[in-house]
């Protein structure tokens, strides 16, 4: 009787296991999904998230975008969270190899349009409400047109939007850019025709709207863009399926430079300068 109680409780021993196991297993299966997605007839706005008009003396056109990457993601409950105060739900890595702290270009996630960037188990999201998306974009390549006597040429553009990266080289259509170091927000790679060429954007160019500037604002040069769902987000640790949201970005005539010859035809042989790459908008979308 001994050997058949020891036996018997090995038994529920074993099932009691099996079980924590089995529950482990759906909870690790539940996840919240974040697509990308990038819509050249979002609004465009400007920092502060109004509508933005074309300032004097530039022209824009709108890129197809071809690979993208951002460093974080939180989930705000309110307009009142203050950066850092949500639910930080993804980070990047980042290197001290070029001298100050950097994004680590070399281990950043490249997507593109309609492609999943996160899946993040929701067991790791803190419980609640969430109105509210901080999205840290730091690196977007797209295909523009430019003109160089009198003919138009497709153009691939890599600009670097993150507050700082560390870049060890970038492939622009197969030709290899070295850097080895750092490079503050607005630096980008142009390649045409077998052409290539780096600049850096102006200090405080690239556009970041923030709806709610006013009750949370973000550190100039941080690409932090800001974005409100379409339903609140709710998680409450109890959930049996994936949840998935898509962030919406706005490349609406995103690509902005100084006009040389004002016809609306972006020239670098004449030096026009790119003054603006960065993103024109984000809206968030639960449940597609």
């Amino acid at each position: 009787m001994k050997k058949l109680a020891l036996i018997f409780s090995a038994s529920l021993l074993l099932w009691s296991c099996a079980d924590d196991d089995i529950d482990d297993t759906l909870i690790t299966k539940n996840n919240l999904i974040v697509k990308i997605k990038f819509d050249e007839n979002q609004e465009r706005l400007d920092n502060l998230g109004n509508p933005s008009v074309v300032a004097e003396g530039n022209a824009t056109q709108t890129p197809t975008v071809n690979t993208f990457s951002a460093h974080y993601l939180e989930l705000a409950p309110s307009a009142t969270t203050l950066l850092g105060d949500g639910s930080i739900v993804y980070k990047g890595e980042e290197t001290n190899k070029g001298g100050e702290t950097a994004i680590d270009f070399s281990k950043a996630k490249l997507v593109s349009n309609n492609e999943v960037f996160l899946e993040i188990p929701l067991r790791d999201i803190q419980k609640g409400t969430y109105e509210w998306v901080r999205i840290s974009a730091s690196y977007q390549n797209g295909t523009v047109t430019i003109l160089n006597n009198q003919q138009e040429y497709p153009a691939t553009i890599a600009s670097f939007i993150g507050y700082n990266n560390y870049i060890e080289t970038f492939d622009l259509n197969g030709n290899i850019i070295e850097v080895n170091q750092n490079k503050l927000q607005g630096f980008w790679g142009f390649e045409a025709e077998g052409y290539t060429l780096t600049g850096q954007a102006p200090e405080g160019a690239v556009t970041v709207p923030n709806p709610i500037f006013e009750t949370s604002p973000i550190p100039q040069g941080s690409c932090v863009l800001t974005g409100k769902f379409d339903k609140t987000l709710q998680i409450t640790g109890e959930e049996t399926s994936d949840i998935t949201i898509t962030l919406s970005f706005s490349i609406n005539n995103s690509f902005e430079w100084t006009e040389v010859n004002f016809d609306g035809k972006y020239e670098p042989a004449v030096d026009e300068q790119l003054t603006d790459m960065g993103l024109r908008g984000l809206k968030v979308v639960n449940g597609q």
